[in-house]
């Protein structure tokens, strides 16, 4: 948890979104009412999804489990309700909301864990509800000691858009739409996949 408290100023700095990132979020936004109940899963300092949402939603919700990025959240997107927690084990009701957006956020989680977080995503939303999330195009696990020259280890644990695919099926998602975009960060040569889904149905048990 230090890590991500330690580079909460540092990637708030950087992180822009690109034109596909753009149209992605702008995709899901155009769909919502303005009482729409969205979770950021993973929000970080409120940027750059958390932000947009409470000019689009007046009941957004951030969730994160760095008290620092919660902290830069509350001034990023004033009015956003704001939770520490789990992606795995989300504080929500089921059936409490109408979108969740996991950006960048998914790929923190241990890769054991991503199916749990996409079911509670599931759990969570309506049906019919909508999700966005993010994953890179393979599988590949790696660590930072000093990402962003912030002086704080980072890890990942990607699954890769094939596994990813998987998860959002067995847990109940309809895909919509897939873009490709850069990084945004550190290396623009770096590739993300996002995925667009509906929730078709509840999570298959067992």
């Amino acid at each position: 948890m230090r890590g991500y408290d330690d580079v909460a100023r540092a990637y708030a700095e950087k992180r822009r979104l690109d034109e596909t990132e753009r149209e992605a979020l702008e995709s899901v936004l155009d769909t919502l009412s303005a009482d729409a109940r969205v979770l950021d899963a993973g929000c970080g300092g409120g940027e750059p999804a958390l932000r947009r949402l409470t000019g689009q939603s007046g009941r957004a919700i951030g969730l994160d489990v760095s008290p620092a990025q919660l902290e830069l959240a509350a001034s990023t997107a004033p009015g956003a309700s704001l939770l520490r927690g789990d992606m795995a084990r989300l504080p929500l009701t089921g059936g409490s909301l109408d979108a969740v957006l996991a950006w960048h956020s998914l790929i923190h989680l241990p890769r054991e864990e991503h199916q749990t977080a996409v079911d509670e995503f599931a759990r969570v939303l309506r049906p019919g509800g909508r999700l966005l999330v993010s994953e890179g195009p393979g599988e590949w696990e790696g660590t930072n000691p000093d990402w962003l020259d912030a002086g704080a280890e980072m890890q990942w644990h990607v699954a890769g858009a094939e596994t990813t695919r998987r998860q959002l099926e067995a847990a109940g998602f309809r895909i919509e739409t897939e873009y490709t975009t850069s990084d945004g960060l550190e290396d623009d040569e770096a590739t993300w996949v996002f995925f667009e889904a509906t929730l078709e149905r509840p999570p298959l048990s067992g």
